[in-house]
């Protein structure tokens, strides 16, 4: 217990250092590292829901801040002590696990679902939704097939999705998609399949980082606000 403080600060040291790496592809990421708008969070297992409330009161606050200073390059990261051996799909299961606990305690607060996104995962338009701002989710761990979403921790890295369409409306979006998708190639030798532009496919598909096939793949998640309204 006596070495727990000097542990998380690692972690979170170690993921900004990760990020920093020149080979790393993600240039918005790299962005909020350098302007402070990347925040890390060291947790628990990921497969256990100890630390679920705090995630969720900080995504609450994070989408709260963002409407009274909206900016671009925002990205609020948790890193988990656990477990190091999960396979693609161990993770997968445990990522969405961990975002159904947190749609839960979103609809158990009344928290209304982002009117700009749907809430069906198998929709074009689908996004997470906490505290009324949509979210796109990175999952990265140790055993991840893409170099990109290699960490030696299980991590989950919650975008706001607002941001993809401020880059829209100022016409960058297609230049920064391009240079990710320059960049990862050159890491990983191909560029990763599973990249969709939103509104082309659901991008609940790429979360967890593993390579799937739509046809042959249904998302667990499902929001209590939506089957409310069906009720």
């Amino acid at each position: 217990m006596s070495e727990q403080p000097e542990q998380i600060p690692e972690t979170i040291r170690q993921f900004e250092e990760f990020i920093r790496k020149d080979d790393f592809p993600c240039v918005g990421a790299k962005s909020a590292l350098g302007r402070g708008t990347l925040q890390v969070h060291a947790c628990r297992s990921i497969t256990s829901g100890w630390d679920d409330v705090r995630i969720h009161r900080q995504l609450l606050d994070w989408a709260f801040a963002y409407r009274k200073d909206p900016g671009l390059f925002r990205s609020i990261a948790f890193v988990f002590d656990g477990p190091d051996d999960l396979d693609e799909k161990a993770f997968e299961a445990a990522m969405w696990e961990r975002i159904q606990s947190l749609a839960d305690k979103d609809a158990w607060l009344e928290q209304k679902y982002d009117p700009g996104v749907s809430s069906d995962p198998e929709d074009p338009h689908f996004s997470l939704s906490f505290g009324g701002e949509a979210f796109f989710v990175v999952g990265m761990h140790p055993h991840a097939s893409r170099p990109a979403r290699r960490f030696h921790k299980p991590v989950l890295v919650f975008n706001l999705h607002d941001q993809f369409e401020q880059l829209r409306e100022q016409k960058k979006y297609e230049s920064i998609r391009s240079t990710i998708l320059k960049r990862d190639e050159a890491l990983a030798g191909s560029i990763n399949p599973m990249l969709a532009r939103h509104g082309e496919s659901s991008e609940a598909l790429q979360y967890s980082g593993r390579m799937v096939e739509e046809d042959d793949w249904q998302c667990p998640f499902r929001d209590k606000r939506t089957d409310n309204d069906k009720e």
